[in-house]
């Protein structure tokens, strides 16, 4: 794979992400059938298919759009180098993730008052609207900047559309095939994930960055024009009324935090100070507001697990930004090998989470997350230790392997404190907390790594720059093993795991 004829590299890389779909995809299939056979008693009467000639239209326009959002979502770390070689800007790098889920909070709180008011089918059709022209923007960009504006385009859409897409399902299936598919919308997460972040290099080293945007806007479109007339006559019988209060948290908190990262990027210390401090005191108000009390000072219990997630998010995703920089630009190797490391990580995530399932009834909680933890921290260790020369390349994709690994045990365990630890009939507060936290996280850890290393570029991609990120996520991670000592030892005892 890391042999110098890149024909040869390409093929195997190839070969592996084949392999990887093919046994998703048989898993896939198998654990459905394994679920159908737990739940048909005796002579049951067969249940209608969500591929059914009324419903077929709405589920592959669904699985589209919901298919196309993830491939972008996925792939372009991948492609980001290539478009700070050509298009430069490498000090507004975490900006293009940033700005996406910042806007992308915005865009899920919008899109879930208006599907509440209005129906589905607007909100879909806005949204899909909206993150096809930031993919169209992106990918005809002449400037870094013009890309940043046309990520924060893709994110608002794509928020719209993640969250209209579980307000379709709920509306626009009976009772019997709404747990059918979800679990197919699950699946469509699956696919792009295991070969996204590759094809996407391969897109990249061959026909050009752009390409990996544009190419998507014929399939959500698609995805758009199938799915809009099943959800027409979802409107609500009573029109509900807006929550602007939610919607100017939501408004107050993105703009406090793009203030706060604004001021990283910042070479005047008097105005980073200003912007700084401002950014805190606008932010500060609204999140308290939107998480639980306690959280930001990691209070034992589902405030520490709220904290601790996101503390979670910040290290994993701050470090996997930049992995394909480090590949690519650190150690001059193609976008194809980068995007085979983020691949290898998510393969090991879904490992992960099956492992952790396997364990959740007779492990503590505390214990399954601080050893992905712990695991994560290893990863990140061994990615700074890949940006010598010296070692083997092959370290930076085991180590992101070992990191997507610990991410598995530890998400999926602490999405499963904070509904195990939910106070009966707010457990949708609190996912929207979890969801929350994932955000932020995320936009955080991009928006530091980009400050950091944007301010120690030295004509190009600094090593020491990358190696300080590392460094500081890998603190990060430690914080957030603190935290969890403070998590239920054991799983609530009237939970039962399936």
């Amino acid at each position: 794979m890391l042999a110098d004829d890149s024909g040869y590299r390409i093929a195997i890389c190839t070969g592996c992400v084949f392999a990887s779909l093919m046994s998703a995809i048989v898993q896939c299939r198998k654990n459905a059938m394994v679920h159908e056979v737990s739940r048909t008693p005796p002579q049951a009467v067969a249940l209608p298919s969500i591929w059914a000639r009324e419903q077929r239209p709405l589920t592959l326009g669904l699985l589209l759009v919901i298919s196309g959002s993830a491939f972008e979502s996925l792939a372009v770390a991948t492609t980001l180098p290539a478009i700070i070689r050509e298009l430069g800007g490498l000090n507004l790098y975490g900006w293009a993730f940033s700005a996406f889920m910042l806007a992308n909070l915005l865009g899920i709180t919008l899109a879930g008052a208006e599907a509440d008011r209005d129906g589905p089918a607007r909100p879909l059709a806005l949204g899909g609207s909206i993150f096809i022209l930031g993919l169209l923007i992106v990918g005809l960009a002449p400037a870094i900047l013009v890309v940043i504006a046309g990520r924060a385009v893709q994110g608002f859409g794509a928020g719209m559309l993640s969250s209209v897409v579980y307000v379709s399902i709920g509306r626009g299936y009976p009772e019997a095939l709404k747990p059918r598919m979800l679990a197919m919308t699950s699946t469509a997460w699956v696919v792009p994930g295991l070969v996204g972040p590759a094809l996407a290099g391969i897109i990249s080293d061959t026909v050009g960055w752009r390409w990996v945007f544009l190419g998507l806007i014929p399939l959500v479109l698609l995805g758009m024009l199938m799915a809009y007339p099943g959800l027409r006559h979802l409107a609500n019988a009573h029109r509900a009324t807006r929550d602007w209060r939610t919607v100017g948290q939501a408004l107050a908190l993105a703009a406090g935090v793009g203030m706060a990262l604004a001021a990283l990027s910042t070479s005047s210390l008097v105005l980073a100070s200003v912007l700084g401090i401002a950014g805190i005191a606008i932010a500060a108000p609204p999140l308290r507001q939107l998480v639980p009390a306690g959280t930001l000072r990691a209070k034992a219990g589902l405030p520490a697990a709220i904290a601790t997630h996101g503390l979670l998010n910040l290290a994993f995703f701050g470090v996997d930004a930049f992995v394909p920089l480090a590949i690519t630009n650190g150690r001059g190797q193609s976008a194809t090998v980068a995007g085979l490391a983020l691949t290898a990580a998510t393969i090991c995530w879904t490992a992960g989470s099956w492992v952790q399932a396997h364990f959740a009834a007779r492990q503590s909680r505390r214990l399954v997350a601080s050893v992905g933890l712990a695991l994560i921290g290893v990863g990140i260790v061994g990615s700074a230790a890949a940006l010598s020369p010296a070692t083997p390349l092959m370290l930076a994709l085991v180590a992101w392997g070992v990191a997507g690994l610990g991410m598995g045990l530890a998400f999926s365990t602490m999405s499963l404190v904070v509904l195990e630890t939910a106070p009966a009939g707010q457990e949708g507060a609190a996912s929207s907390a979890l969801q929350l936290a994932n955000t932020l996280g995320v936009a955080l850890g991009a928006g530091l790594g980009g400050a950091i290393i944007g301010n120690a570029e030295q004509g190009g991609v600094s090593i020491s720059g990358l190696v300080t990120h590392d460094l500081l996520m890998l603190g990060v991670t430690g914080l957030a093993l603190f935290v969890a000592q403070r998590l239920p030892a054991r799983q609530a005892a009237d939970h039962v795991v399936h």
